[in-house]
């Protein structure tokens, strides 16, 4: 009768600890659930969809754009973080966006999202143009401006402001961190000149300086025009 008791007993604290367990396992992946929720709050499946694209078309991402913000979409969004000067922890914040080109929760109206975008290809202009061309006199820096919005509109490049400028090893300033500097009131009014139209390069689609340029290939490219310290080319 005694040991009946100490084998029941027994299975009441087995089934105890089970339940513990059971109960604990559920509340860890219920939390981790939460943080990563938390994570992406802001991401929408639209938003997410648009990394998704950008961050393939430029090479870091080689999943399905589904929308849907998993592991390896994480860990793109960490390489181009890295890769940007940016933190890597997988999230995109409002700096990661405005590096992706892109602004979160931007409203659906499309007013609204031209308006946006607008304002983020001027800035993405103005911080490229800043980075390769502050140094440069004003048309110099108008010129690097062009040599962007024309490659957006030639079937060899991505086509957006954004897609070219992050395209890997396209531009110095985006390699060396550089791209991440403020743009001064110069490069704001280059970029919107540029996006206005003027484009003092005649359609040049590279450019260099001879000086510190160190790519055979880019001394092969047909020489349009040369202002300050760039040789602009196609």
């Amino acid at each position: 009768m005694i040991s009946r008791q100490k084998f029941v007993v027994k299975r009441i604290i087995l089934f105890l600890l089970i339940a513990f367990s059971l109960c604990f396992c559920f509340q860890f992946f219920q939390q981790v659930t939460v943080e990563t929720n938390m994570a992406v709050e802001a991401i929408t499946t639209q938003e997410t969809k648009t990394v998704q694209t950008k961050l393939k078309n430029w090479g870091y991402y080689a999943g399905k754009v589904d929308g849907i913000y998993g592991v390896k979409t994480k860990d793109a969004v960490k390489k181009f973080q890295k890769k940007n000067g940016l933190t890597a922890d997988g999230i995109v914040g409002k700096k990661t966006a405005a590096a992706l080109g892109m602004t979160l929760g931007s409203g659906s109206s499309s007013k609204n999202t031209s308006s946006s975008q607008n304002n983020n290809d001027v800035y993405l202009l103005a911080k490229c143009i800043h980075a390769e061309a502050r140094g440069e006199p004003y048309v110099g820096q108008v010129a690097i401006g062009a040599v962007i919005l024309n490659r957006v509109a030639s079937s060899k490049f991505p086509n957006t402001i954004s897609g070219v400028i992050y395209q890997p090893y396209a531009f110095t300033a985006v390699n060396d961190g550089q791209i991440n500097l403020e743009p001064n009131q110069s490069a704001y009014n280059a970029a919107r000149d540029a996006l206005n139209g003027w484009d003092p390069t005649y359609g040049a689609l590279y450019y260099y300086n001879p000086k510190t340029a160190t790519s055979s290939w880019i001394w092969s490219r047909t020489v349009l025009v040369t202002i300050g310290n760039h040789k602009f080319a196609i």
